[in-house]
């Protein structure tokens, strides 16, 4: 029977080996788990896309400023641009912290069915600092507390906001996050999928060379999501390699396939062809074919108004592009909540028989740890160290400090380490971290790096108690895999820095 204390058990994968005094960890095969795919990341492209639209503008607002006496130094949009730019001497909210969270949704618009439904959610965090950024994709299906309505999928939220209050739906979701974070969401940006194709159409489409010829045999038909016939949800999407000049439809296509056959059907081919549409459409935008035709801009600034909603002043918008102009692809982390095995949350059927994804720790202090620590990383080098090896450990919890083995466990992925279970440890007492080393002197390494990252102190053989604790849990259902190490955590992993990760090298 599955445990859900203070920390959960969580399998991942099966490693055979037994010595000494460790229990057998053979006897039993692993459970299997349900997996569903990754969120979407396409949402990526469309906050993209609006600081490409903010980029065009100040660009604009820039050769006003060295004299131009052309037709765009007289645009009362400029002028608008130019004034409240001048003026923005304030901060941005969360700038003095450092963190400026701004939330990205997308959504299918109003002429689609459900279409207030945000079927993409992602949380978009800026450093000021460090010039970084970092993207983690929410599913859709995260199940959430609403105020006098109860749990309810995440994307609903957007659309019961809207049938309250036309226009509040952006600002409803971004507190919902907010709250479940433990963090201000200041900003929304809210992006729908028509907006996207009529401002390329409105540029006469654009201009992509296709590396790899493209089939994708499951890309979504609109409309056909719960068709009966279930091959009729899916067309094929085929797009040769090669110069390729694309309509707005065709272009979010290229960008937003995510089962192409081949190396396109990667998360980084995807990745790079967003890239590409972007570009594409950055540099349709400055070209002089745009630049010299003032119908078209105030046609692009027109589907702005009517399919980007946004709580962020012109001003703002203006300075994040100047802050963060310059990032580069390597400043910007990609992560995502999701319920594979090293993943943060789990499948589960709700009161209304609905599927929904639930926090694997019982409530939401783990995903608040991994917000918070989004951007701390370790050097390649020492990550690389521990993945050479290969290495297993299981995390126990030897305190009563509620949710530390989880947030010990991700700071031990971003280490390397293959993080086989979280859970608790009989004896909560520990003052100080212990390292037991199953692969008995095999993976030096990587103890060094856990010695070094935890304080911690190393032992060879199981406590008679530890031996009598896992016996037990091997007559339920535990995945019966043995770890190259147990770590027992003491209460110095609390103290202030000393459980985080620490980036310095060996």
């Amino acid at each position: 029977m599955t445990k859900y204390l203070d920390e959960q058990t969580v399998p991942v994968r099966q490693v055979t080996k037994s010595k000494s005094n460790a229990p057998d960890f053979s006897t039993k095969k692993p459970k299997k788990n349900r997996k569903t795919g990754k969120p979407l990341k396409a949402f990526a492209v469309f906050f993209i896309f609006l600081i490409t639209i903010i980029s065009v503008f100040s660009h604009q607002i820039t050769s006003s400023e060295q004299g131009s006496n052309s037709w765009l130094s007289n645009l009362p949009l400029l002028k608008q641009f130019k004034s409240l730019a001048e003026s923005a001497e304030r901060g941005l909210k969360g700038e003095t912290d450092n963190r400026i969270n701004i939330l990205l949704l997308g959504m299918g618009g109003i002429r689609h069915e459900g279409g207030y439904l945000t079927d993409t959610i992602m949380l978009g965090s800026l450093e000021p600092k460090t010039k970084k950024a970092a993207l983690t994709s929410i599913p859709r299906d995260l199940a959430v507390p609403l105020e006098n309505i109860g749990s309810q999928k995440i994307n609903s939220i957007n659309a019961y906001a809207e049938m309250e209050a036309k226009g509040s739906g952006g600002l409803a979701v971004s507190q919902a996050v907010g709250d479940i974070i433990k963090q201000p969401v200041d900003y929304f940006v809210r992006v729908d999928f028509e907006g996207f194709i009529n401002i390329v159409d409105i540029l006469d489409g654009i201009d992509i060379y296709v590396d790899n010829t493209l089939d994708d045999y499951r890309y979504p038909v609109q409309g056909r999501e719960e068709a009966e016939d279930y091959e009729s949800r899916f067309e094929h999407l085929h797009i040769n390699s090669g110069w390729q000049h694309m309509k707005g439809e065709l272009a979010l296509k290229y960008a937003r396939s995510r089962h192409a056959l081949g190396i396109e059907g990667s998360d980084f081919a995807r990745a790079r062809r967003q890239q590409k549409v972007i570009a594409a459409v950055k540099d349709k935008l400055l070209s002089r074919s745009t630049l010299l035709k003032p119908g078209k801009i105030m046609d692009i600034y027109q589907e702005l108004n009517e399919h980007i909603a946004t709580n962020l002043q012109i001003w703002e918008m203006i300075k994040l592009w100047d802050l963060f102009k310059d990032i580069s692809s390597n400043d910007i982390v990609m992560r995502v909540l999701d319920n594979s095995p090293n993943g943060l949350l789990v499948d589960r059927i709700n009161e209304q028989g609905a599927y929904v994804l639930v926090p694997r720790s019982g409530d939401f202090a783990e995903i608040q740890y991994f917000i918070d620590n989004v951007f701390s990383d370790v050097p390649v080098e020492i990550s690389n160290v521990v993945k050479e090896e290969n290495t297993t450990i299981e995390v126990r919890n030897g305190t009563w400090v509620n949710g530390l083995a989880s947030q010990m466990a991700l700071d031990l992925e971003k280490l390397g380490f293959s993080v086989l279970r979280v859970g608790n440890s009989s004896h909560q007492n520990f003052e100080t971290s212990v390292v037991y080393d199953l692969s008995y002197g095999e993976k030096n390494k990587s103890l060094k790096v856990l010695r070094k990252h935890f304080d911690a102190n190393v032992a060879f053989d199981l406590p008679g108690w530890l031996v009598s604790d896992i016996a037990k849990e091997l007559e339920q259902e535990y995945d019966p895999v043995q770890p190259d190490f147990i770590l027992i955590l003491g209460h110095d992993a609390d103290k202030s820095d000393s459980g985080k990760v620490n980036t310095e090298e060996n």
